[in-house]
């Protein structure tokens, strides 16, 4: 059986579609928004051209969904893992947080799990090193290292389960 083909087909303004057709010769779309959202488009059988089913998912359930395809230690928020037993991952502030709109320094997250926030991911910036009167927004993408229980712990005072 051949690999599955993928074709990535940008688009200007709103983000990039990635087109798979499974076995069965279903389609699927993803679209990949600059906003991090996705949507997901089931194509009908009948006719490969028309979307039977979209659904659209923030950032926080597209990585949750990668997280249930894949085994978790592929997650795609893993970032690195080190011989020494140190991981890298993202970890995402939601809109409805409680840091939202407070300073990083609030969270305790270094004293309270031993994990450090090494850079903010806002938009289409990368803000590295930020300092404990950073003040966090919903939608920042922190990117957090530790171990694996200091980054799950981490990941929890963030609201994320």
């Amino acid at each position: 059986m051949s690999a599955p083909r993928l074709r990535t087909t940008p688009l200007p303004g709103i983000g990039v579609q990635y087109d798979l057709v499974t076995r069965e010769q279903r389609h699927l779309s993803v679209v990949a928004h600059r906003d991090g959202t996705r949507t997901v488009g089931l194509y009908r059988a009948d006719d490969p051209d028309s979307c039977a089913h979209s659904l659209r998912l923030t950032g926080a359930e597209a990585g949750s969904l990668i997280d249930a395809l894949m085994p978790s230690h592929h997650s795609a928020s893993l970032l690195y893992t080190t011989d020494l037993g140190l991981v890298a991952e993202r970890v995402e502030v939601a809109a409805t947080s409680r840091w939202n709109g407070r300073l990083l320094g609030d969270t305790r997250m270094r004293t309270e799990t031993g994990t450090s926030i090494v850079a903010v991911l806002r938009r289409a910036e990368a803000i590295p090193s930020p300092t404990p009167d950073f003040r966090l927004a919903g939608g920042d993408t922190l990117i957090v290292i530790g171990t694996r229980e200091g980054v799950d712990a981490a990941a929890a005072i963030l609201g994320r389960e």
